[in-house]
């Protein structure tokens, strides 16, 4: 769905990749002419090779200028795209504020115990899903009707921030077919990094494969990459087998989500 004049949710929001595009020209133009990639990288939380090649896109792109090593100006167009892009923000703030923080009255938890309406509860994240307990929390809210144990149930008049800490991505490199695909895997490795993980997701039938001969369960093939991204931002401890003409797509998108991650290349040496 493309957006519209009236469509807050702009281009910018719609892609964390332009999203941090427009936080490193913001760094730039607070910084310039003396640009250090190193700082720009510690504060956005992504690498400074990362910031490098952000930086090379933008000056690509015309909206910033390089003055010699290191020293980098805003442009006239970069500094007109990000007025647009901060109007745009601004826009959609307004939206949050007026159409959607008002709507939001009640959440959807998974009970903990048997609960009563009315009672006071602490909601918290386990293993990817929101719950709500009797005991106290970071978050406390009030639930909206009687719930057995297990059963989903409203929390309404939530206060407070719900404690939760994101989960990592082991990226597991599988050779394209032409270099010998699942044959040539090295599956104890495989073992070691899937046993640790909650979530298990292929990208390329050569990674469908490898966990089909090792006789492991593939939770997501179809979507697995944005998939496990998501899994992840909940909590989860995932493994991603991705085959190696997609593996560096996806690296750039981690970078861009900001989530941590390990790699390892299961090709036998």
């Amino acid at each position: 769905m493309k957006g519209t004049d009236n469509d807050p949710l702009s281009t910018l929001l719609r892609s964390k990749r332009e999203t941090t595009r427009f936080q490193v020209l913001v760094e730039v133009a607070e910084h310039q002419p003396s640009v250090r990639q190193q700082e720009i990288a510690e504060k956005l939380g992504v690498t400074p090779q990362a910031i490098s090649e952000y930086i090379r896109d933008l000056s690509d792109d015309g909206l910033i200028s390089a003055e010699g090593r290191g020293r980098y100006a805003v442009t006239r167009k970069g500094i007109e795209w990000v007025l647009q892009s901060a109007e745009q923000l601004e826009s959609y703030a307004r939206h949050i504020r007026r159409d959607i923080i008002q709507q939001v009255a009640v959440w959807a938890a998974l009970a903990a115990e048997d609960l009563r309406k009315g009672d006071e509860v602490g909601v918290f994240m386990k293993k990817g899903l929101l719950y709500a307990g009797k005991e106290p929390q970071a978050a406390m809210g009030v639930v909206i009707s009687d719930a057995r144990k297990g059963s989903d149930v409203g929390v309404a008049r939530l206060n407070g921030i719900i404690d939760h800490t994101e989960g990592s991505i082991c990226v597991c490199k599988v050779p394209r077919i032409e270099r010998g695909g699942s044959s040539v895997i090295e599956q104890e490795k495989l073992f070691r990094i899937v046993q640790k993980a909650e979530i298990v997701g292929a990208v390329g039938l050569e990674a469908y494969m490898t966990l089909k001969k090792a006789g492991i369960r593939s939770d997501m093939f179809y979507g697995a990459r944005e998939g496990v991204i998501e899994a992840a931002f909940h909590g989860l401890t995932c493994a991603i087998l991705i085959v190696d003409s997609e593996f560096t797509d996806f690296i750039k998108r981690l970078e861009t989500a900001g989530l941590s991650y390990a790699i390892h290349d299961l090709a036998a040496p």
